[in-house]
């Protein structure tokens, strides 16, 4: 059996199950908004500048950003080329073989499952919060994952959150848009408000010194801001659902990633210049700021645009997942009752489900602060390996026209896949054992099942 064994981009078409196409170029570039603006901004910023680069944090995001752009136009040019769910996992197939695509599908279950479970135990925090100064005060005990020394047992606003994200994203791929397209213009608007109210408080003063942490600072704020810009390559989950994918997908993914950029650079440079950094080390930087500054009814509402930017990280971390293991399913290497679609709705009903059942339980009962970093890593090899397929696709499809194609080829991916591993390198020890201890399990996951049940062994045999 031929581990290496490849599809063809011509074969993607003649796939079965395929999902309803529906999504147009704005609705993906509002799922690209929506799975990047949030914890980035409303957590991480002030995390980033009082411990990593300052306020040279703008620095931090444009190097992020910089390696972000590189990968997505390679994203860009597998997405108009294999138009099929799957992502990183689908265009490993075609330009690797089946080993490669499996790592990476597993490397993608690890993205996509812990910056959900992240993501929503963040959302949890701020609800919670929101309650309190409305009076209401949720038991400890059922506010926050098992923690002996806080009494803590079971994080019940993060599981509750999860399970109606997983509801509405069996109702179908069309309600799933409107509704995040809703969250994006609420959180878009808080993050303008801030800006344009918070430039009135800028103290220049607070600007100095620019690079407290030097040039090391500024790489490891990076790496660790990374975690950030991990939704823009969920906008290609949805391949297999969009109308005219050669098109959109190109679009959405750089208008979404030009965006938030500047969303986040501009956040960063007022956030810094209101408040001096190294008091930024708290779980709400922005409404930290505007409290600073004495404007608490506008922080009240930064809380309101933090919980709905979470709102749609979590639901786009968790389409792009469940579509993820649908195509993992279809291929066989994993159990095909995965990949089953639903009549009406056109949804892949049961991964769906057993995705969110399973975030729910690890974001309800395990701590999830020692994980992180887990999505910035699983991602940075991602998108390295991707940037290296491009030349691979190249290679085996020379006659392949139209759609959306990388320019300076190989130099452009080359360059790419070395800034995701020089991040990588930023990232600490403890990372890369359980990146490493998770890529084992996988191995042996393929080995023992995968191999023998992949639709392309039965083709083959």
């Amino acid at each position: 059996m031929d581990i290496f064994r490849k599809k063809t981009v011509g074969s993607l078409d003649e796939t079965d199950g395929k999902l309803k196409r529906t999504l147009s170029a704005l609705d993906l570039t509002a799922l690209g908004v929506g799975a990047i603006i949030g914890t980035g901004i409303f957590v991480l910023t002030g995390v980033a500048a009082a411990v990593h680069a300052g306020p040279a944090l703008i620095i931090s995001f444009a190097i992020a950003a910089l390696t972000c752009v590189l990968s997505a136009l390679c994203y860009s040019e597998f997405a108009s080329s294999v138009p099929v769910s799957g992502s990183a996992y689908a265009y490993s197939y075609v330009a690797f073989g089946e080993i490669i695509a499996w790592v990476l599908g597993w490397d993608l279950i690890l993205e996509y499952g812990v910056a959900a479970a992240a993501v929503a135990s963040g959302w949890s925090s701020y609800f919670t919060g929101l309650l309190d100064g409305f009076g209401i005060h949720l038991p400890v005990a059922i506010s926050g994952a098992y923690d002996a020394s806080r009494g803590s047992i079971v994080d019940l606003p993060a599981m509750v959150i999860i399970f109606v994200i997983t509801y509405l994203l069996n109702r179908g791929v069309q309600e799933t848009a409107r509704f995040n397209g809703i969250m994006v213009i609420v959180k878009l608007v808080v993050v303008l408000l801030f800006i344009g109210v918070g430039a009135f408080y800028v103290k220049p003063d607070n600007w100095s010194p620019f690079l407290p942490f030097g040039v090391g600072g500024v790489i490891n704020g990076a790496a660790t801001v990374f975690f950030a810009y991990i939704g823009f390559d969920a906008v290609s989950t949805a391949a297999e659902e969009v109308k005219r994918p050669q098109r959109d997908l190109p679009i959405a993914i750089i208008a979404s990633l030009a965006i938030c950029t500047l969303l986040y650079i501009l956040v960063s440079l007022v956030l810094t210049g209101m408040v001096p950094y190294t008091s930024l080390n708290v779980g709400d930087p922005v409404a930290f700021a505007l409290r600073f500054v004495n404007q608490n009814a506008l922080a009240g509402l930064t809380s309101v645009g933090a919980i709905a930017g979470m709102t749609t990280v979590l639901l786009v971390m968790l389409f792009g997942l469940t579509r993820l293991l649908f195509a993992i399913s279809r291929d066989g290497l994993i159990t095909s009752k995965l990949s089953r679609v639903s009549g009406k709705a056109q949804t892949p009903t049961q991964s769906t489900w057993v995705t969110g059942t399973l975030i729910a339980l690890l974001t309800g009962f395990v701590p999830l602060s020692k994980l992180a970093n887990l999505t910035s890593i699983g991602t940075l090899f991602a998108f390295g390996v991707v940037s290296l397929g491009i030349i691979a696709l190249r290679k085996n499809n020379p006659d392949k026209k139209g759609g959306f194609r990388v320019p300076w080829v190989p130099f452009l991916p080359l360059l790419s896949a070395a800034a995701c591993l020089y991040l990588m390198i930023n990232l600490q020890a403890m990372t890369w054992i359980g990146f490493g201890v998770w890529m084992v399990v996988g191995l042996l996951i393929y080995f023992m099942y995968g191999r023998r049940h992949s639709l392309l062994n039965h083709d083959q045999s």
